[in-house]
C-alpha cells in the first residue's frame, strides 16, 4: 500500500472508524484535490455510500462553505474537510456535530504532514490530551511565560477544555488531523499581558523575527516586529475588532509533529503552546468572526492555577 493510501486508511478505520451501513462525505478544494480523492477511494472501500464534493477555495479560514454543502454535511455519519483554507471554526462544521456527524477537517495538510504525523500512536496522543484538557477544564487561571518575553495571564473559568485526540467514533466527535492537543477559550475580556511568537504563525508560517502582541482586556491592541509582524496586522486590519479577540489557549501533544510553518501541523507539536486570536464560538467561546489565527510559542512555562503544566517546552504532567 503507498504512503498516501495507507494514511488515508488510518483516518477513515482508525480515526473515523467508519462503518459498512455508513455514509461519508468528503469536502475538498481544488489546492488539496489529489488528497480529498484518496479519502474519497478509501471511503469508497468501506462505507455504504462515498460522496466526494469539491468547492470554490474559501477566501480565508473560518469562511463557510456553501449552505448546500452545509445542509449535506447535517445529513451524513461522517465529514472529512481537506481544504486549502480552513473548515473548522464554522456554523456549518458546528451545525453537522450538533446533528450527530462525526467530523475531522485537514485543513493546508500536505501529503508529507499525512505520511509524517498519522502514523502516530493516537491512543497514547489521546491520554495525554485528556489530561491537559482536564487540567485546563478544572483550572482558573493560566500563566504563559517564556525567556523571549511572553507573560500572559488568562481566566479559564466557566470554560470548557478540550483534548483534540485523533480518535472521533463517537456521534458528534470534531477534531483536527493529525491531531494532538488540548485546548480552552479563555474568557473574553480577561487576558492580559504579552505574547511572542516565535515559531510560526497562521497566514505567514515560520517566524524569523519573533511578533509581539500587546494584550489589553482580551485583545491584542498592538502587533510589534518587522515584516511578519506587518503582514499579521494587514490581515487583522480586514476585519472587526473581534478579530483580535484572544480565542484559544492551546497545547501541542503529538511527538511525531515538526514545526514546518503550516499551522495544522505546528499547533500540535509537543512541547510547544499556542495562543489563537479571532473567533471561539466554535469551541465554547462568545466571538463570531471569519478569522482564526494561530501562533506557535516554543520552549513555554505553562501554569495552571500555579501548578507547571510545562516548563520550558517539557510537559510535566
Amino acid at each position: 500500500m503507498k504512503e498516501l493510501e495507507k494514511a488515508a486508511d488510518i483516518v477513515i478505520n482508525d480515526c473515523m472508524a467508519v462503518k459498512d451501513d455508513e455514509t461519508v462525505l468528503v469536502i475538498t478544494d481544488e489546492p488539496l484535490r489529489k488528497i480529498g480523492m484518496a479519502f474519497f477511494q478509501m471511503a469508497k472501500k468501506v462505507a455504504a455510500e462515498a460522496i466526494l464534493t469539491e468547492i470554490t477555495s474559501r477566501p480565508n479560514h473560518g469562511a463557510e462553505p456553501p449552505k448546500s454543502v452545509a445542509n449535506l454535511m447535517q445529513e451524513v455519519d461522517v465529514v472529512l474537510m481537506p481544504t486549502s483554507k480552513s473548515l473548522s471554526h464554522t456554523n456549518a462544521r458546528k451545525g453537522a456535530n450538533e446533528a450527530g456527524t462525526r467530523a475531522a477537517t485537514l485543513p493546508m495538510i500536505t501529503e508529507e504532514i499525512m505520511k509524517r504525523t498519522l502514523t502516530a500512536d493516537y491512543e497514547v496522543i489521546k491520554e495525554r490530551s485528556m489530561k491537559v484538557a482536564k487540567i485546563l477544564d478544572e483550572g482558573k487561571v493560566a500563566h504563559l511565560t517564556t525567556d523571549k518575553g511572553t507573560d500572559i495571564k488568562m481566566s479559564l473559568e466557566t470554560r470548557k477544555g478540550k483534548p483534540d485526540t485523533g480518535i472521533y467514533h463517537k456521534d458528534g466527535d470534531f477534531g483536527n488531523l493529525p491531531a494532538g492537543e488540548a485546548y480552552i477559550a479563555p474568557l473574553e475580556g480577561t487576558s492580559k499581558g504579552k505574547v511572542v511568537i516565535d515559531g510560526a504563525m497562521s497566514g505567514i508560517g515560520m517566524i524569523e523575527e519573533s511578533i509581539t502582541l500587546i494584550i489589553e482586556d482580551g485583545y491584542a491592541v498592538e502587533v510589534e516586529g518587522g515584516t511578519e509582524a506587518k503582514k499579521l496586522e494587514d490581515i487583522l486590519n480586514q476585519y472587526e475588532k473581534e478579530a483580535r479577540n484572544v480565542a484559544e489557549l492551546g497545547i501541542g501533544t503529538n511527538d511525531q509533529a515538526t514545526l514546518v510553518g503550516n499551522v495544522l501541523e505546528d499547533e500540535k507539536v509537543m512541547g510547544t503552546v499556542h495562543v489563537a486570536i479571532g473567533d471561539n464560538s466554535a469551541f465554547g467561546g462568545k466571538v463570531e468572526v471569519e478569522s482564526h489565527l494561530d501562533g506557535i510559542i516554543t520552549g513555554p512555562t505553562l501554569k495552571v492555577d500555579g501548578k507547571v503544566v510545562m516548563e520550558d517546552g517539557e510537559l510535566v504532567i
